[in-house]
């Protein structure tokens, strides 16, 4: 009785790990997409990539970013679900696969993709080095320095203040909701990409986030490209503060270390940025990298 117990137990014991399991790889392997209303027009998508907004106007559909093809399919189909309205505009912050890989998705679906010209050459540039192309929704519509339309009651407006996280990235405002998409010019409490090879450059960047704090209100609501763990994606003006003291922290540190005669070898050892204690985790070596760099060629 007691060896037919045990494999009783013993068999019931290995059923409830193979669900327990099969639960993890689910959890592992599914990254479920959501959806949050910020207004009864406009909201913001998050599944895998840069944060997305849309907005829902009574003239059509608006999008800024796209993350990847099955991503941006999710939300398609959970859109097409809310509005019967088409598709009018795409618009990219900036070139990355993780917010315009997705473009591809809205090809035939979507009237205009717009991002900044430096965007559109950085998108090209990129797809062309990793053989990509086939895979690409370029922009058809580009702008220098602002672009403005309005969809009924909604103005939409793109600025572009100058390099930072890359040559080309925009702040999207929608100035009845007063929202403002700042795709990748906001790791909030992350480690940010500095993409030098697109131009970024930290000092101007963090002139780009001056100018928009000086562009946009108190009021306004921020939604970011990405945030570290148990920080949220949407925020107020002093998460763009805090953002533009990390950098500035960056490379006072590291100006200071090169002065004290480290190599770029010690100062990538660090695993902390005197002054902001709030950015922890993976990725530092990122933004030591940059600041080493920008510090350091002529």
């Amino acid at each position: 009785m007691r060896r037919r117990q045990f494999i009783q137990n013993t068999a019931f014991a290995f059923g409830a790990l193979a669900i327990a399991d099969q639960k993890i790889l689910k959890a592992l392997f599914e990254d479920p997409w959501k959806i949050k209303m910020l207004t009864d027009k406009v909201g913001i998508f998050t599944e895998r990539g840069g944060t997305i907004a849309f907005f829902l106007s009574d003239e059509g559909i608006i999008i800024v970013d796209s993350q990847f093809p099955d991503q941006s399919k999710h939300l398609i189909d959970e859109l097409k679900k809310r509005s019967e309205k088409p598709f009018r505009l795409l618009i990219n912050t900036h070139h990355h696969g993780d917010h315009s890989g997705g473009n591809i998705s809205f090809k035939g679906l979507v009237e205009n993709v717009l991002a900044h010209n430096n965007s559109l050459i950085n998108q090209e540039k990129s797809a062309k080095q990793n053989k990509a192309e086939d895979k690409q929704l370029y922009p058809d519509l580009t702008y220098n320095y602002t672009w403005a339309r309005t969809f009924g009651k909604e103005k939409v407006r793109l600025h572009y203040f100058g390099p930072g996280h890359t040559n080309g990235d925009s702040f999207i405002h929608f100035e009845d909701a007063n929202i403002v998409h700042c795709g990748d010019l906001v790791f909030n409490r992350r480690h940010p990409y500095v993409d030098r090879g697109a131009g970024a450059n930290m000092k101007s960047w963090i002139n780009v986030l001056d100018e928009a704090l000086n562009k946009f209100d108190s009021k306004t609501t921020f939604v970011y490209g990405h945030a570290g763990t148990g920080y949220e994606i949407t925020g107020k003006a002093d998460d763009l503060r805090a953002f533009s003291d990390y950098l500035g922290n960056v490379l006072k540190y590291v100006e200071g270390e090169i002065k004290a005669g480290k190599t770029k070898e010690e100062i990538l050892k660090s695993t902390a940025i005197p002054g902001a204690d709030q950015w922890k985790g993976d990725g530092i070596q990122r933004p030591l990298t940059a600041a080493w760099e920008e510090l350091t060629t002529k």
